[in-house]
């Protein structure tokens, strides 16, 4: 009976772990005001929890691991105090506060989004500031972050650590800033929910293909973001999540396969999603002043709008990627454009712009950009370039639903190629 209460224990903890643990610790690193700090306090109320949840989660997990995270610190500090006058004076600090009602407001200045302003103080590094954010705001492991910014983990894990020390030594403010403030901080926050979002629906590693609850943290956060400040790129940024969000569903088999777009169950799409990810692409054109979110937010509209892959207008995406290469000339949006000429104009054209972006050295480590280029060459029956290229995004790729798909290409290429050969 004790184990089974203990192995109940350990699924509950485990289940608000998942979806609690990054507001706890935002929540803990405002009373504490420090980053390390506030870690081990929330690892500290976690095992707590294992201990003390035998009989029975509390009507309100994160307040009470909110407040045994806060007394374990005091403890903590209390420990080490003796010797260290600052640590006795920060523990004394504690103490007169802990007595103190803890604040979860989940309101528009919620603390995850006052993490995220700190996190982005103009003071950081822009790399710093979204390194530290996908590792303590949403909770990625620094080898996620690594993969996303394609850097090496241990160089990953450098920056956050001098990023965490800046905002200690500089008394960087735990705060969403002053309205005048947010316009020139909007950009790095916007991106960082961008690429939280990303890492929901295209995991960058692992055994799924998506991880819903990043996805519906980021859109959390950026309808919070659209509260303070409704500019057009925010609209833009809310807008494309939502509208890639509604399709999340039918991305994957019920064995969890990869499933293309073009061969998706449309019936499966979230039409409450796209409704609302439509008008807000809508009001972001209109204004004018809209940027790259709603650029690829109107590419996305213009897929959620087609009854099927056939009738998808490709020659109106081309148009709008030609617009989002004048405002953001990257090559992963070039690599798009070019995937969108081939739907437009043949797989031809569309290999010789991805050969072009390969043969420049750009985007030679991104596993996507070879998969396009052996879907290609597929489609024009040129069956060992194709076999060469898919096991090339084999190579790279660090995500099994993925690397599964891909290793089915090259397994149904190879027995045509035995096929024919007998």
């Amino acid at each position: 009976m004790q184990d089974e209460r203990g192995a109940r224990a350990h699924d509950a903890v485990d289940a608000v772990y998942r979806s609690e643990s990054r507001r706890v610790l935002a929540t803990l690193i405002r009373l504490l005001g420090d980053f390390d700090l506030a870690e081990e306090a929330l690892h500290d109320a976690f095992v707590a929890a294992l201990e003390q949840w035998a009989n029975g989660v509390p009507d309100n997990p994160r307040a009470w691991l909110v407040s045994a995270g806060r007394f374990k610190a005091i403890d903590r500090l209390r420990r080490h105090a003796r010797n260290d006058a600052k640590l006795t004076a920060a523990s004394a600090t504690l103490e007169d506060t802990a007595v103190a009602p803890v604040d979860i407001d989940d309101g528009v200045e919620d603390d995850r989004l006052r993490l995220i302003f700190t996190c982005c103080h103009p003071a950081l590094s822009p790399d710093a500031q979204i390194a530290l954010t996908l590792r303590e705001v949403c909770g990625l492991t620094t080898e996620q972050v690594a993969h996303a910014f394609l850097t090496p983990a241990p160089t990953l894990a450098q920056r956050i650590v001098r990023a965490k020390a800046k905002i200690r030594d500089a008394r960087i403010p735990y705060e969403v800033p002053s309205q005048a403030d947010l316009p020139e901080r909007l950009g790095t926050v916007l991106y960082v929910i961008y690429l939280v979002f990303n890492e929901g629906y295209s995991a960058s590693s692992g055994s799924s293909l998506t991880r819903a609850d990043l996805c519906a943290e980021a859109i959390r956060l950026g309808r919070l973001v659209l509260e303070l400040l409704p500019e057009p790129e925010v609209m833009g940024l809310l807008a494309l999540m939502l509208l890639h969000e509604s399709r999340r569903a039918a991305r994957a088999s019920p064995a969890g396969e990869l499933v293309l777009l073009d061969d998706q169950d449309r019936s499966l799409w979230d039409k409450t999603l796209i409704a609302e990810g439509t008008s807000l692409v809508e009001r972001a054109l209109r204004s004018r002043h809209f940027g790259p979110y709603a650029l690829q937010a109107a590419v996305a509209a213009v897929h959620a709008e087609a009854a099927d892959a056939a009738s998808t207008d490709w020659r109106q995406i081309v148009g709008l990627y030609d617009v989002l290469m004048r405002a953001e000339p990257t090559p992963v949006v070039e690599l798009n454009r070019a995937a969108a000429v081939a739907m437009r104009d043949g797989p031809e054209a569309g290999l010789a712009l991805i050969d072009a972006i390969l043969a420049r050295g750009d985007l030679h480590g991104y596993h996507l950009a070879h998969a396009a280029r052996a879907d290609l060459c597929r489609r024009l029956a040129r069956t060992s370039d194709a076999i060469a290229a898919y096991e090339r995004a084999i190579e790279l790729t660090t995500q099994e639903p993925e690397r599964r798909f891909l290793e089915r290409r090259v397994r149904e290429l190879s027995s045509r190629t035995n096929e024919r050969s007998e």
